[in-house]
């Protein structure tokens, strides 16, 4: 919090009291005019200042909801009620400090990540840890060496190479539990070492890394304001205009002016002004605390309106960890060849499904080789130069292009084909499969529970294979064999709106952008759909897709009953003034406890029922194939490309 703001809200909260405090002891000691002029010189001040930002945020298209404030503090001052506009400039300066206590209360779980954040690592220049280095985290090239201590936070991505360590990663996956690892495995920055002293060489710069990564997602999150604006604005002018209006006509029948200030004083706008933003403020926070960041207000107040949600297949409503099941080599290439080939050459994809080919080639004892030159042909699949052949790896269509057409490769519902070309010559193809999450079908079944009338799924994959995993999660509309162009256009055409889609992947970062809401799975900001996407998975769990729109409905639930109970409360009080029975200065007292209530209400959306997926047996309308296929679905090739035709 700048120095400007801080007096903003805390300078001006003494100044009044002291000022308050000053008046009321000229009041007793018979000073009444030094009083008055004390309180006027102080309150016309404020007004100053208030009309100024007022103005400013007029000009930026913002209704200024603080025009009954200030008409009530010119009010009070014309009819001599000083002490009462006194409390009033205290109650709108108080009101914005416990705006503040209220925004970190409900800003603690975005917090607590940024707090997490490694700033200094422990270099080491030989094995022997003779000489350790405290540096700056972001002063850590690749290929350092490094030592953490226990119960440090890892500080950058690398290489353990300690032979074995155990792990906290809940920040990172929400595995509660801690995880080992040996060595040579990959430890990510963000996780907490265990209870021993271990070694490592870092694999990325601090930027690059998967917990700068979260936190640059959760400082955008944290530094942006709900954009609550819109909300308020829908209620601020007719607010205003009841506002004066009732004011005006207990002047006109009392004949009383003095009626109008008490009336006003009644009106104060903190619901909207304060309250709403608080309430989306705390449905961030408690996002972040279930291991989904929500980039902005405006995402909240989307999800809650979702009517229509498309689910990319592979790595979405599959685990997207697809198991090598068949090599069937042309002839003239062995079995083992052909995989240490397609293997070598799927190192230089970006695609986390490319692991399955890379995983059952070192399972098998191969030596992967380095490429001279390699290109990934996004959506279709990766080419490279692999000791001194040409290789390429992808969909049909892409290897057909290099070789001439190609017959499609056999294959069961839940399996995909990748194919090979070695030197301009079809090589064979490589049989993959991947099944669905355990958790997608109770996310559909939960979705169509809670009014979403129009589910659906995107996928380039092949027909039959998309149908397969359509029919284990219980999807009845699916669009297969999508270029990237047409999976755009359908997803931006969909109604009824708002539409959400939920990716993962380089190559889902256009379609994500090109809907309403856009949910990256696991991208944990390390890749362009999470950049494109207005929320972010962190967590590998499809449940968090029915989180989310939980949290918004809740959320905005919280924020319009704020509105509501504030409005209707501060109505109900002026209508009561109307009769005088309520003095200004008790109105004003008044007021300030109804917005009290109003900002301890809307700190509830940090709070809400928990999300009970609706249980059904995954099994259900699946083949036996795709039952067996484990725990991923049909497999694209590099690049994140399909690996069907």
């Amino acid at each position: 919090m700048g120095v400007t703001r801080l007096f903003h809200r805390y300078a001006v909260i003494v100044l009044t009291a002291l000022i308050l405090a000053i008046v009321i002891g000229l009041s007793l000691s018979e000073a009444p005019r030094a009083a008055r002029w004390t309180a006027t010189v102080w309150v016309t001040i404020f007004v100053a200042w208030t009309i100024a930002r007022m103005v400013r945020d007029v000009l930026r298209g913002h209704v200024g909801l603080d025009v009954l404030a200030i008409i009530a503090m010119i009010a009070t001052l014309a009819v001599g009620e000083y002490v009462a506009a006194l409390i009033i400039v205290l109650m709108l300066a108080g009101g914005e400090a416990l705006e503040d206590f209220a925004a970190r209360r409900a800003r603690r779980d975005l917090s607590a990540l940024l707090d997490r954040s490694p700033r200094i690592a422990h270099r080491t220049s030989d094995e022997t840890l003779d000489r350790v280095d405290d540096v700056p985290v972001d002063d850590v090239e690749v290929g350092d060496l490094l030592v953490v201590r226990p119960a440090e936070v890892v500080p950058v991505d690398g290489i353990l190479l300690t032979a074995e360590a155990s792990f906290d990663e809940s920040s990172l996956t929400g595995e509660s539990m801690p995880v080992t690892r040996s060595s040579g495995d990959e430890i990510l920055s963000g996780a907490v070492n265990g209870t021993r002293l271990v070694r490592m060489r870092a694999i990325r710069r601090s930027e690059e890394s998967q917990y700068q990564q979260i936190v640059a997602l959760v400082r955008d999150a944290e530094s942006s304001r709900a954009p609550v604006v819109s909300l308020a604005d829908r209620f601020a002018i007719p607010f205003t205009a009841v506002s004066l209006a009732i004011a005006g006509l207990a002047w006109l029948f009392s004949g009383d002016p003095a009626r109008f200030a008490e009336v006003l004083v009644l009106a104060t706008p903190c619901p909207l002004l304060i309250a709403a933003p608080v309430a989306f403020v705390s449905g961030m926070s408690r996002a972040a605390r279930s291991g989904i960041v929500v980039k902005d207000g405006a995402a909240i107040e989307s999800l809650s309106r979702i009517r229509t949600v498309a689910f990319d297949k592979t790595g979405t409503l599959t685990r997207g960890k697809a198991i090598l099941v068949d090599v069937r080599p042309e002839p003239g290439f062995p079995a083992e060849d052909l995989l240490r080939l397609a293997a070598s050459a799927e190192q230089y994809s970006t695609h986390a499904l490319a692991d399955g080919v890379r995983s059952a080639a070192l399972d098998r004892g191969l030596e992967l080789v380095s490429a001279t030159r390699a290109e990934e042909v996004a959506t279709d699949g990766v080419s490279a130069l692999i000791a001194g052949r040409s290789v390429a790896v992808g969909k049909r269509r892409f290897v057909s292009s290099l070789t001439g057409e190609i017959d499609p490769a056999r294959t069961e519902p839940g399996e995909a084909a990748a194919y090979v070309a070695v030197d301009g010559r079809y090589a064979g193809s490589l049989i993959l499969s991947d099944g669905p999450r355990t958790e997608a079908r109770g996310v559909v079944g939960w979705l169509r529970e809670h009014g979403i009338p129009r589910i659906a799924m995107l996928t380039g994959d092949a027909h039959d294979t998309a149908r397969s995993i359509g029919d284990a999660v219980g999807i009845h509309e699916v669009h297969a064999e999508l270029l990237p162009r047409q999976k755009i256009d359908l997803a931006a055409g969909l109604a009824p709106r708002p539409v959400l889609m939920v990716g993962d992947g380089v190559n889902d970062a256009p379609v994500l952008a090109a809907t309403d809401v856009g949910i990256a799975m696991s991208a944990k900001g390390a890749t362009a759909a999470g950049e494109a996407a207005a929320v972010v998975i962190l967590v590998d769990s499809l449940a968090k897709v029915a989180e989310a729109i939980s949290i918004g409905r809740r959320t905005m639930q919280v924020a319009l009953l704020a509105i509501w109970v504030g409005i209707g409360a501060s109505i109900g009080l002026m209508l009561v003034a109307t009769t005088g029975v309520i003095p200004a200065v008790a109105g004003a007292l008044i007021q300030e406890l109804v917005d009290l209530a109003t900002i301890l209400f809307a700190l509830r959306a940090l709070r809400g029922p928990a999300v009970e997926l609706v249980r059904e047996d995954l099994g259900a309308g699946r083949t036996p194939s795709a039952a067996s296929a484990g725990p991923s679905a049909p497999a694209r090739a590099a690049g994140g490309a399909s690996l069907e035709p």
